[in-house]
């Protein structure tokens, strides 16, 4: 019994980690196509920039959509149609001719990027409470290296000179096939759907968030908007302060998005011995530490440096803000994971649009002392990540119990806990 419930947890946990990748390829693939996409559709940067808040809005419908439907029918079928919604939604962009069609495309887009964001971070919390160790940035590092490998790709592709067409409505046949391999793995649990007990049936019929998710929620739109911030000017900061050419100040986004990843890698371990509050306060003060760095850094070594801490610093914070509104009640995971993606995905996008007006009064780098400051305010408020009576420790390594009758079984039984 132990090895089969070891095995479901191992597959499920490599299926999850499929669909993280897919996720990150199916949005890095589109973001290098824009320029290509742009071009054909015949409209201008200005344009492009209103047309992709279509994409955001549809993510952030999609997030709040898809909440409730995976309390209620579970991860386990819910992803797999969230994975072949936002496969099939990365087709229509290539056909776009005119500035209409591209933003409809992309409306649709992003609400399949929702819902798959949403959905396969519920079923990532369920994986890792069957670990009960924290697991989740490992998940979000697999989403970083489907980006990476997605401009791989892209880039052979184009150099191929073969069209957006050609390429993205490949991608998505293999995203529908790469779903159909990976959907039989997902754990398959208890869902809403079911008999209740009292309790949890009180617990259905309240429909108001808890404040303690609206502060996860808060801290994540402040996480994600920093990050939106590297995301959009790290590059231009770097030109505009040392006046370097284009190859060079790319190295600030490439330093950053490098050591968010490595991060994502090594978070888990220094979450299950210190904890997620720990994750979360220091890395947000390292956080505010680079970007007074960047800010006031007098050599490009010096500023590459902060982008290389800042990525350090937020890599581990947003998945353990995930992991804690997912296991905050079982019952309501995905809407709770909704609600906490959805405002921070707000902040990724309202974070560039703070920093361009306050270009006008001072010079790019300084504005970088704003998100440096927010950080420092999630610091303080890290302590929201304690788990509640009742939620599951992920900081405390639990061993795998063995009873009497497992080593009665023979020489093959479990002798010892041993971590999955």
């Amino acid at each position: 019994m132990f090895t089969l419930m070891f095995e479901s947890l191992r597959a499920a946990r490599l299926a999850t980690f499929a669909y993280f990748t897919l996720n990150g390829f199916i949005l890095g693939i589109w973001v290098v196509h824009i320029p290509v996409i742009e071009h054909r559709a015949g409209i201008s940067h200005a344009t492009l920039g209103w047309l992709l808040l279509l994409l955001g809005a549809g993510a952030f419908v999609g997030m709040h959509v898809v909440g409730p439907l995976t309390d209620r029918f579970g991860a386990r079928r819910i992803v797999p149609l969230s994975a072949a919604l936002c496969s099939a939604t990365l087709i229509p962009p290539a056909f776009a001719g005119n500035a209409g069609t591209l933003g409809l495309a992309l409306l649709v887009l992003g609400i399949g990027n929702g819902c798959l964001d949403v959905s396969m971070n519920a079923h990532a919390v369920q994986v890792e409470a069957g670990y009960k160790r924290p697991i989740m940035s490992a998940f979000h590092a697999m989403f970083s290296v489907g980006g990476v490998l997605a401009a791989l790709a892209g880039a052979r592709t184009l150099s191929w000179d073969w069209s957006p067409t050609t390429t993205l409505t490949t991608v998505s046949l293999l995203g529908l096939a790469a779903t159909a391999v990976a959907a039989p793995a997902l754990l398959s649990l208890p869902t809403n759907t079911g008999a209740r007990t009292p309790a949890s049936t009180t617990g259905s019929r309240r429909t108001k968030t808890p404040l303690r998710i609206w502060a996860l929620a808060g801290l994540a739109l402040i996480l994600m908007l920093t990050e939106g911030v590297a995301n959009d000017w790290s590059t231009l900061s770097l030109r505009d302060a040392f006046d370097t050419p284009a190859a060079t100040a790319a190295l600030a986004y490439g330093a950053f998005a490098a050591a968010m990843t490595i991060g994502r890698f090594l978070t888990d371990t220094i979450a299950a011995r210190f904890g997620p509050v720990a994750i979360v306060r220091y890395g947000c003060a390292l956080a505010a530490l680079a970007l007074t760095t960047i800010a006031l850094a007098p050599s490009i070594p010096l500023a590459l440096a902060g982008w290389t801490l800042l990525g350090i610093g937020l890599s581990g914070a947003i998945p353990q803000l995930f992991s804690a509104a997912g296991h905050a009640d079982p019952d309501a995971a995905g809407t709770n994971v909704s609600r906490v993606a959805g405002l921070g995905y707000l902040g990724m996008l309202g974070g560039p649009a703070v920093i361009g007006p306050l270009t006008q009064l001072m010079p790019l780098n300084y504005t970088f002392v704003l998100p440096a400051i927010l950080c420092l305010v999630a610091a303080l408020a890290a302590h929201v990540l304690h788990p509640r009576e009742g939620e599951p420790r992920l900081d405390v390594e639990v061993p795998q119990p063995v009873t009497a009758r497992s080593t009665a079984n023979g020489p093959g039984a479990p002798q010892s806990g041993k971590t999955i």
